[in-house]
């Protein structure tokens, strides 16, 4: 029997694992019609199993609703990967000048793999909304909700406490950190429609928007398209160290558009919210200008560009730069890059993203490039020696 780290290393595991990497691309592309890129990205490339259903909303659903394949996640064909190349350099690593060209090649498949495990796992991504001659310190993303109680009491500062969304969950209690307070879901809604006067789901809310404006909720089955937006919205509770405070209406669609809902005990008060999760950065952004052309004839715009200025909280060194299709601006390990802009053309949306592990696509790139040419250039040495020898 042949030892197992030779199985390991074996070329036929990597023909077997890179050919259930295309089946996984090939389903998850098609899980991705009702699904969504973030959602199928989860499901399918962040995760060890998945299993493959007939999407609802084909035609001829009700004869293959039964159809189910399961198959290898993302994390699983990635590690197996991960090892089978790793093995199989060590156990044929020969320090040889002809296989230089052959280790580049592994040692760059190893940096791809590594890079994308480090990516799926610290990268985070947000966006930032800036108005013209305005400012910005945060941004947020469209995917992450979380319940906040602002306290604004302090002169220079203001006091966060943010629960993510996860924890809300019906029925449980959650301590409010470093307060006196505590809050109780009565009811969560991943995605819902705020209607006045008329809704579903009988209001139990007591405090805020909910009574003011008599706003009611009718639950939406989440959506999972890229440019819609779900509307997070919950009933919260809010407990005093004695008795409840009232129970308050809160959305991410309860925004700033709206007077602040406040709940008080005492002498202190809060801002309670329910919001898109924020990123607090230690500089702020302003918008100087924006701009974009349009297609000749058309109103489709195109060539969007920001000029902004940086300016960090412990520095006098300010940073200014133009942000716009592949000229991104790097800065204290964040990447902005251009994305959109609001209706009214005044305020400019930027993608920041955070990834430690940004350098290493480029470094693998680099390394499998260098010895593909590496080993073509010595067999074509080779063979042009031969056919010089043999004439």
């Amino acid at each position: 029997m042949k030892p197992p780290y030779k199985a390991i290393a074996s070329l036929r595991l990597t023909v077997v694992l890179l050919s259930l990497s295309m089946v996984l691309v090939f389903f998850g592309t098609l899980a991705q019609v009702e699904t969504g890129i973030w959602k199928t990205q989860k499901d399918y490339f962040e995760s060890f199993i998945v299993v493959w259903s007939y999407p609802e909303i084909w035609a001829g659903y009700d004869k293959l609703f039964w159809l189910l394949i399961p198959m290898p996640g993302g994390y699983t064909i990635g590690g197996l990967l991960l090892l089978n190349l790793s093995v199989a350099f060590l156990t044929r690593f020969k320090a040889k000048w002809s296989k230089l060209g052959i280790h580049a090649i592994h040692i760059g498949l190893i940096t791809l793999i590594i890079s994308e495990l480090l990516t799926d796992i610290l990268a985070v991504e947000s966006k930032m909304a800036i108005d013209e001659q305005g400012r910005s310190n945060y941004s947020f993303s469209y995917q992450e909700n979380e319940l906040t109680l602002i306290d604004r009491s302090h002169p220079e500062h203001d006091i966060l406490h943010n629960i993510p969304v996860k924890l809300l969950k019906p029925g449980k209690t959650v301590e409010v950190p470093d307060s006196p307070l505590r809050i109780r879901t009565v009811a969560y809604y991943p995605n819902a429609q705020l209607m006045r006067g008329q809704g579903m789901v009988e209001s139990p809310a007591t405090q805020g928007a909910g009574v003011k404006m008599n706003i009611r909720v009718n639950p939406q089955p989440m959506d999972y398209s890229d440019n819609d937006v779900n509307a997070a919205t919950a009933y919260i509770e809010v407990l005093g160290p004695e008795e409840s405070l009232g129970t308050w209406l809160v959305s991410n669609l309860i925004d700033e558009r709206f007077p602040p809902q406040m709940v008080s005990l005492g002498d202190q008060s809060w801002e309670i919210a329910l919001r898109f999760k924020r990123y607090y950065h230690p500089f702020e952004v302003e918008l100087i200008d924006f701009t974009y052309d349009r297609y000749p004839g058309t109103e489709i715009p195109f060539n969007f560009s920001s000029e902004v200025v940086v300016y960090p909280f412990d520095s006098d060194r300010n940073t200014q730069a133009l942000i716009y299709m592949n000229h991104p601006l790097r800065h204290a390990g964040l990447t902005f890059y251009q994305a959109s802009f609001s209706e009214d053309e005044r305020t400019t949306i930027l993608q920041v993203v955070r990834n430690p592990g940004w350098l290493l696509p480029y470094i693998s790139v680099l390394l499998m490039g260098f010895g593909m040419c590496y080993q073509f250039a010595l067999h074509f040495g080779k063979f042009l020696g031969k056919r010089t020898a043999a004439s």
